[in-house]
């Protein structure tokens, strides 16, 4: 079978997963008592079911699981195959430690130390996989990295960037999950720029992982859309935030230029980054409960969840599309989509100025 043909393959066990699994796990997550009651973060105004990224969980391991096992077995010198892997346990790993949190709370130093022992092993083993020349990039972009002739000291940087960066998006994709829609939509623009990416770049375990990515939360929306509603809870969110850094990580260590790679990201990064600086120079704690991220101020002024999170799905997707196009330029045309997707970026946090106030 194709390794590309293995994507729809567990694309599609992934969808079926994530619509169906909810079923069952409704009833586990109410006889637990996993309820989001309402805080000073939060914009609904009800207590909703909270933890139905655990169907999504599920859902991606099993079809992301299958794409990988397939892949070992049918072409088992496809050199992506390691990619999938360490993609998949990563994910998992993230994912479990949100369950944990919604189901008894960790401390802080705990989970900050979990978070960031999840976020080294990945890139370790990313960069390993990408140094060993294991991974599926058929062309050589002009901007993309090679690590496999990299100094000892430039694996270092890329270590350290991988540890940050994949443990800080874990938090950020929490800190963005707060309005009905956002983090599923999210998670299927991350999850089909990924696949667009690997399509185009020649690397086929990308465009599996964007795959899987992108069902596991478009089976989630409606869940989340409809009546009564459910939220991800941490383990959902955390399943998002880990899954889109390892991915993207991993894409960029084989050579898929920066833009391209973090497309997605830029948007939820600005978002939280903008966000508690404004509250550090305030002088408030940025660790408080708050409601001040700009989706959330967009859905004060009077939009609906839904209207608010499309509006942060496009910015998204703009940002993403524009990364994107990064695989077929120059220094001088990456320089000119950095400004256009600063520019996205600066649109989308003045919208609570510019967009008219609803009754």
């Amino acid at each position: 079978m194709s390794p590309w043909a293995l994507g729809f393959v567990g694309g599609a066990l992934t969808l079926s997963l994530s619509l169906a699994l909810p079923f069952a796990v409704k009833p586990l997550l109410t006889r637990l008592g996993i309820m989001d009651v309402p805080n000073e973060r939060s914009s609904h105004a009800q207590p909703v079911l909270r933890g139905l990224g655990l169907a999504v969980l599920i859902a991606m391991a099993c079809g992301g699981g299958l794409a990988t096992v397939l892949t070992i077995v049918s072409s088992p010198a496809q050199p992506g195959w390691p990619f999938l892997l360490t993609i998949g346990a990563g994910s998992l790993a993230a994912g479990l430690l949100g369950l944990r949190e919604d189901l008894k709370g960790l401390s802080v130093p705990v989970r900050s130390g979990i978070l960031l022992g999840i976020a080294a092993l990945s890139s370790i083993a990313l960069l390993w996989i990408a140094r060993s020349g294991s991974g599926g990039a058929g062309l050589a972009w002009q901007l993309g990295i090679d690590v496999t002739g990299a100094p000892w000291w430039a694996l270092i940087l890329l270590a350290l960037y991988g540890i940050l960066f994949i443990s800080s998006y874990i938090n950020v994709a929490n800190f963005m999950d707060g309005l009905n829609g956002i983090s599923g939509l999210h998670g299927v623009i991350a999850g089909g720029t990924f696949a667009a990416a690997g399509w185009l770049f020649g690397a086929s375990w990308l465009f599996v992982a964007g795959v899987v990515l992108a069902a596991g939360f478009a089976g989630f929306l409606p869940w989340n859309l409809s009546r009564p509603g459910a939220f991800l809870g941490d383990v959902g969110s955390y399943l998002l935030g880990g899954a889109t850094a390892i991915i993207s990580f991993a894409a960029f260590a084989d050579g898929v230029p920066l833009l391209a790679a973090i497309g997605p990201m830029v948007i939820p990064f600005g978002d939280v980054g903008v966000t508690l600086v404004k509250r550090v120079r305030a002088g408030r704690r940025w660790d408080e409960p708050h409601k001040e991220h700009t989706y959330q101020r967009i859905q004060q002024m009077g939009y609906s969840h839904v209207q608010a999170s499309g509006m942060a799905a496009c910015a998204t997707l703009l940002a993403s599309v524009l990364g994107l196009a990064s695989l077929f330029t120059g220094l001088l045309g990456t320089l000119a989509l950095l400004a256009g997707g600063i520019a996205v970026l600066g649109l989308y946090l003045l919208l609570p100025r510019i967009l008219p106030t609803r009754a």
